[in-house]
């Protein structure tokens, strides 16, 4: 799918790093070629009127573990970096140039290859081969390599080839096979728990190994007060680390799982409102670098069961946007900042050309009504499931229009 005509949006408030204005942007080839307000359309070009809605870069969608066309476009999502926890799981060069090429024309989906054979955390995969055959990053999958002798090799390999390592900060041995994390919350319901130092250990020992080989690693989520300040001593001293998060950690925390939603059983689990508040906190202060879904849609058969048994995991694909504005509307960040947790910064984690309104910068861009009001409602959701802990919830902010590499997607 290829850009036909030049593309000229007008009347919108252009989001970029130095501020929102008033004004217009031009594609041409699938590129932006022009953006401000001395642009105005040329003969011939096709004309879509913002009518001042925010006009922001379509969203880079850092670590999801499924694909949902319907449900990325509905969020404004244009590209998911998806994570290598598949079936089978993305640790062969085949199967990374199979998942390279499975979105387009109309979502590029950038595979995060598998740090070890069957992401076993033993032996390590073949991370040059599959940099080749598409792969934008290594990821350890859903669980931390314990064996540190294994995870120094994976970062030493991974800095010499420049990609970055995209880590799981959970201690597996302290948080087995637990449902929250220890706490009041988790006496009082009986449930099988983990205290959140699991994720505390987890980063020290990985921060010091970064620290080590020079890599670039990307914790894909921090929760807790005391993994936040791990990360903030650790870019102090230079170390080249950055940090993620969900929307349901600074959202919620554990009192959210009092009555037993299966929806709300996460991993890592729902945190302390202490943690919580220590989230929006390093989220305003920069420490938080992504803001991504972590979408991982879960039917019946995985989520209708004792909240102990079901899987882990939340359908947040349609709820990212929306919940990340939230944060404006409450001044914990600005519109900018907001573009480049949610753009930006992962655009820049995965070396594309894409996530701002730069000149030369593929022309993916969301064209957003931050003000339209809807309720979410998880018999209406765009995913292959309705595993979502925010049914019911009013929000704000809604696309209206997507465009990929300058051609229009309908919504």
């Amino acid at each position: 799918m290829k850009q036909g005509r030049p593309l000229t949006m007008t009347g919108g408030q252009l989001v970029t790093p130095d501020g929102v204005r008033e004004g217009t942007l031009r594609a041409v080839d699938g590129r932006i070629v022009a953006a401000g307000s001395e642009v105005s359309a040329q003969d011939g070009d096709e004309v879509i009127a913002a009518e001042g809605k925010l006009v922001l870069p379509g969203l880079v969608d850092f670590g999801v573990f499924a694909i949902d066309k319907p449900a990325f476009h509905f969020g404004g999502i244009t590209r998911a970096a998806l994570m290598p926890d598949q079936s089978p799981p993305l640790d062969y060069p085949s199967r990374v140039n199979y998942i390279a090429k499975s979105g387009k024309p109309d979502l590029w989906v950038h595979p995060l290859a598998a740090a070890t054979r069957g992401l076993e955390g033993r032996e390590l995969a073949e991370m040059a081969l599959m940099r080749e055959a598409g792969a934008r990053g290594i990821a350890t999958g859903r669980r931390w390599i314990a064996d540190s002798g294994v995870m120094l090799r994976l970062l030493e390999y991974a800095a010499m080839l420049d990609l970055v390592v995209v880590a799981h900060a959970e201690d597996g041995a302290l948080a087995g096979d637990a449902a929250a994390t220890a706490g009041e919350m988790a006496t009082r319901l009986g449930l099988a728990s983990a205290p959140a130092e699991a994720e505390t250990l987890a980063l020290a020992r990985d921060i010091a190994l970064a620290e080590l080989s020079g890599a670039r690693v990307h914790f894909r989520q921090v929760t807790t007060s005391a993994g936040f300040e791990l990360v903030r001593g650790a870019k102090a001293r230079g170390v080249r680390v950055t940090c993620g998060i969900t929307p349901a950690h600074f959202m919620l925390s554990d009192l959210a799982i009092a009555e037993y939603p299966t929806f709300a059983r996460l991993s890592p689990p729902l945190r302390s409102e202490a943690d919580r508040q220590a989230a929006r906190e390093a989220i305003g202060d920069g420490t938080v670098d992504v803001v991504s879904s972590g979408h991982d849609p879960r039917g019946p058969e995985d989520k209708r069961l004792p909240f102990g048994d079901a899987a882990s995991g939340m359908a947040g694909a349609e709820t990212l946007l929306a919940m990340t504005l939230s944060l404006v509307r409450e001044e914990v960040i600005d519109l900018p900042r907001a573009a480049a947790l949610l753009a930006g910064i992962p655009a820049q984690l995965l070396g594309v050309e894409a996530g701002s309104l730069n000149m030369g910068a593929e022309a993916d861009v969301a064209i957003v009504d931050p003000d339209a009001p809807w309720i979410v409602d998880r018999r209406k959701m765009a995913a292959t499931a309705d595993n979502t802990p925010f049914d019911r919830l009013g929000v704000q902010g809604r696309v209206r229009r997507l465009i990929k590499g300058g051609v229009e997607i309908p919504l």
